[in-house]
């Protein structure tokens, strides 16, 4: 049972060990697959495990021995799904090994908005507190979240993780949700997805992309929020129109966003979020904690596993 890993480094840079697949059997791992090496080395292969690296129509005809393809990821969309039924090869996904971490820096965004936290961080280390004639100082005015709203557009894992913190910073949660029972019970109030941008002192996205939600925050969204509001992105970055929103960051409508997601990932120099006022950009890292990751390489090891047991778990159609 051969088993290739196209491109392990970005789940796994050598912190943690690959011990739970290798005992399934013969592995070969690739830090990174460019697009004419996966044939290559994928050939002989039964099992394949990718996370960005495409597996497309063209490429699945040219591995007859594939049985199995296991994305690294919740996201599947690098591979074929419909290409791959249709050769018997069946596909995994991850989902839910992340939620607590990426909730943890939407948290992280919100509280450097609030609080400003690397910029007075900064200040010290330029010498501005030894300067001082008062005994404190700060830059930018200090937000408290108790009795804030906080919208959360999406109430899947994530989302009600992120709901839960809220909870306890003591901030009312208003949520836009295409499955309202989720929040039975909870405190959370249900809205529409009008009431949500105009609600919201933050609104924080929590929905896949789709052709339904590609460029949901867009103009028309964002001329609905408060003045002074803050937007959260740690989903995907084509929900966001990303010059309306540079534009409503620029002219001052919103006060601030937390980004840990773009439309093109490395983003390219032009993007106009990069300049914007107030835009914190983090290298989409919400998942990447150790411990998410860890999680993220047991179960796909587990998804393995089930298939050559002939139950498969996690498989996405």
């Amino acid at each position: 049972m051969n088993i290739v890993v196209l491109d392990g480094y970005t789940s796994n840079p050598g912190d943690i060990a690959w011990t739970e697949l290798e005992s399934i059997g013969p592995c070969r791992i690739y830090d990174s697959s460019a697009p004419e090496d996966v044939v290559k080395r994928c050939r002989n292969a039964e099992i394949v495990l990718t996370n960005k690296t495409v597996l497309n129509a063209a490429t699945l005809e040219s591995l007859p021995e594939l049985r199995y393809i296991g994305v690294l990821a919740t996201g599947y969309n690098v591979v074929d799904v419909p290409a791959a039924a249709g050769r018997g090869i069946i596909v995994t996904n991850v989902p839910a090994y992340s939620a607590d971490s990426v909730a943890q820096t939407v948290f992280a965004h919100i509280l450097n908005l609030t609080n400003n936290t690397a910029g007075h961080a900064a200040s010290v280390a330029a010498g501005e507190w030894e300067k001082c004639e008062y005994f404190c100082y700060w830059k930018t005015p200090l937000i408290e979240l108790r009795g804030l709203t906080l919208g959360i557009l999406g109430l899947g894992g994530i989302g009600m993780a992120v709901a839960e913190i809220g909870r306890a910073f003591g901030m009312k949660i208003i949520v836009f949700t295409r499955t309202p029972e989720k929040a039975a019970g909870s405190g959370i109030e249900c809205v529409d997805m009008a009431e949500l941008f105009r609600r919201g002192d933050f609104l924080t996205l929590h929905c896949p992309l789709s052709p339904e939600t590609a460029g949901i925050v867009s103009r028309e969204h964002l001329a609905l929020m408060k003045p002074g509001a803050f937007l959260i992105n740690t989903a995907r970055g084509g929900l966001v129109d990303e010059a309306a929103l540079a534009a409503a960051l620029n002219s001052g409508k919103l006060a601030g966003a937390g980004l840990d997601v773009l439309s093109t990932e490395p983003p390219s120099g032009d993007n106009p979020l990069l300049k914007a006022k107030n835009c914190h950009i983090t290298p989409h890292i919400a998942w990447a904690s150790k411990a998410a990751r860890e999680r993220l390489l047991s179960i796909a090891a587990a998804n393995v596993r089930a298939f050559l047991n002939g139950a498969p778990i996690n498989a996405v159609k």
